[in-house]
């Protein structure tokens, strides 16, 4: 199985999504875009992950519209899709739907309420985002807070909110490169941010490999739009 993930800061890694793939015997082809290049042909790709960025998809750069141009194809493919954050958001765009910024940001660590517990636990997971998906009407909403849709399906794709994939050295390269003085702002301390979120690890890497799982699984359903 090659999952093709789709990175767009270089201090992002796929984390326990990344893990939780290989455990299953995939190859991880990991691009940065738009600074590596672009992106791969579609032949031979068995799933993409999407990471988050920090612009919204809203934004107008012109990597944003050939990375949508890209996820588009590989729907009409029939590449299943594991959108994180702005991957996520990037999904529902694709599918039809909308994103707009939130009322307020989410930055720390978070119950969800979960539709569908079997395949989105509650958490708590992390968040770091400011925008929020206002989903098609072809959409299944697996999981939501008070502030947002936080999981969904649509068609054989899956996009979630929060950050599955982070652990304690991924959050510290995040703060370490600006994300901290986000959090002040926000009224959250980083260091009580990043020790929390060392304290998860142990589970939120079985929560990451459950996500993974319920990607696979939902890859064998339809299209997003015929």
């Amino acid at each position: 199985m090659r999952v093709v993930v789709v990175r767009h800061h270089d201090v992002d890694s796929a984390g326990f999504i990344g893990a939780a793939f290989e455990a299953r015997g995939a190859e991880l082809d990991v691009r940065l875009f738009p600074d590596g290049g672009p992106l791969p042909d579609l032949d031979g790709i068995d799933h993409i992950v999407v990471m988050g960025a920090i612009p919204s998809v809203n934004d107008d750069h012109p990597w944003i519209a050939a990375e949508l141009a890209w996820l588009r194809r590989a729907d009409a493919a029939g590449v299943p899709i594991l959108g994180i954050c702005f991957g996520g958001q990037a999904i529902c765009v694709v599918a039809g739907g909308r994103v707009e910024q939130a009322p307020r940001q989410e930055i720390g660590w978070f119950l969800v309420d979960s539709a569908a517990p079997n395949l989105v636990p509650r958490g708590p997971w992390l968040e770091f985002h400011g925008d929020r998906c206002l989903l098609p009407g072809t959409a299944r909403v697996l999981a939501a807070n008070d502030l947002c849709v936080q999981a969904f399906s649509a068609g054989k794709h899956l996009g979630v909110q929060f950050h599955p994939e982070v652990d304690g050295p991924q959050l510290k390269r995040w703060l370490d490169a600006g994300s901290a003085a986000e959090a002040v702002r926000e009224g959250v301390d980083p260091d009580e941010f990043l020790a929390r979120t060392i304290r998860e690890e142990p589970h939120a890497r079985p929560r990451a490999d459950h996500l993974v799982e319920t990607a696979l699984r939902l890859a064998g359903t339809a299209r997003l739009r015929g």
